[in-house]
């Protein structure tokens, strides 16, 4: 965890906290934002921003309005304005630096369109907060036994409590449309409470259960990622990668996002390259294009009738042959401009550890031909009439 209050206890909980990701320091949660104008001044006559940013379960945040001049500070924890009721959050920004992340997400900066904060949370409202919390894991299971009953295509990921149990989220993913009205009738009568459904796509689910990658790194999505670009198979292609399903997806099923890190730096190399179509016209033939490396800058070409034979040549090269294709002229063969790859020397032999030989502490072994040798040269020497 990031966090002192909440190192890993022997069964893998948390000792501080008990919520991985949840905690009230702040120090380990995902997406959180560093305040770089906390040890700022205002300049004079200019009051401080009265915008807070306030955060929910799994990561969701909302922008409040502190209309109550309440003093907060980054952990605390506020009952702040819901639909009915109120509901409990911790605040994760406050100051000048939540008018610059509005602006970031396109909101309009304006405190007093937003919701209030009511008061910092008590006692009481901690502890009701607490137990609905802790029921949580019980009402998705059961939620999904029903959804499961009712033969709904769909799976329920996540449950959400609001801060004074007066209402319940249930997250689910589904590849269709589901019509669930069975299902909302369901579970107000199992909950005895307000329910309300919410749609997430694949990729928002997997940013809110968190997990490890391929690459042994937590994910993006749950981590630093807040907008999910469409990610197509072709950035794999001009990445020049298997097209292996198995190792392109990620936990979500689609592919993965950090295919498109890089894909901006690859397309920016490949407007020097000719396209894969382009033939190569020679006095010996017509030439195709069979493989291209970018990082080496370097092409494979082979004559039409000899597909076997692959012809390295360097992207100069390459260029300078179809400059001449464009004035009508044809090179005199693909040999002449051919590149040659130095080969790095294998060896045979690497000592990995630094070392002659593990096994020289080891005892030597006492050899039984030894005694036997000795008893010989005793009978040589006894009788040497014999042995003659």
């Amino acid at each position: 965890m990031g966090c002192t209050s909440c190192a890993t206890s022997a069964n893998g909980q948390p000792k501080g906290c008990k919520n991985n990701g949840t905690c009230g320091t702040d120090g380990c949660n995902k997406l959180t934002v560093f305040d770089w104008l906390s040890n700022m001044t205002l300049p004079g006559n200019q009051e401080p921003y009265n915008g807070v940013e306030v955060r929910f379960k799994n990561g969701r945040k909302h922008f409040y309005q502190n209309s109550e001049k309440l003093s907060l500070s980054i952990g605390d924890v506020v009952a702040t304005e819901a639909e009915s009721g109120h509901d409990i959050g911790i605040v994760t920004l406050t100051g000048e630096l939540v008018r610059v992340q509005m602006k970031k997400k396109n909101e309009t900066p304006n405190p007093e369109a937003l919701p209030k904060i009511y008061r910092k949370a008590s006692q009481k409202d901690i502890d009701v907060w607490q137990k609905v919390r802790d029921k949580e894991a019980d009402v998705q299971k059961r939620s999904r036994e029903i959804a499961i009953r009712l033969g709904l295509q769909m799976k329920i990921s996540d449950v959400e409590f609001q801060g004074d149990g007066s209402k319940v989220i249930f997250y689910y993913t589904a590849e269709e449309r589901v019509d669930f009205r069975q299902l909302i009738k369901e579970f107000a009568r199992t909950f005895s409470t307000r329910i309300e459904m919410k749609q997430v796509g694949f990729r928002q689910e997997a940013s809110r259960l968190g997990g490890i990658g391929s690459c042994g790194r937590e994910l993006c999505c749950s981590t630093w990622l807040t907008d999910f670009r469409s990610v197509n198979t072709s950035a794999a292609r001009y990445q020049q990668l298997s097209l292996n399903p198995l190792k392109l997806a990620g936990q979500c099923g689609k592919l993965k996002c950090c295919l498109n890190y890089e894909l901006d730096t690859y397309l920016e190399a490949l407007d020097e390259f000719p396209k894969s179509d382009v033939k190569l016209l020679t006095e010996k033939g017509t030439a195709i294009c069979q493989k291209s490396d970018i990082f080496k800058r370097m092409l494979w070409y082979s004559y039409e009738n000899e597909g076997m034979n692959w012809v390295p040549m360097s992207l100069e090269k390459v260029n300078e042959i179809i400059a001449l294709n464009n004035k009508g002229k044809k090179a005199t063969s693909l040999e002449e401009y051919i590149v040659e790859i130095e080969q790095p020397s294998e060896e045979i032999f690497s000592n990995v550890v630094g070392q002659d030989s593990l096994t020289r502490f080891d005892k030597p072994k006492r050899s039984r031909n030894k005694g036997r040798n000795k008893n010989r040269n005793r009978n040589k020497k006894r009788n040497p009439r014999k042995n003659a």
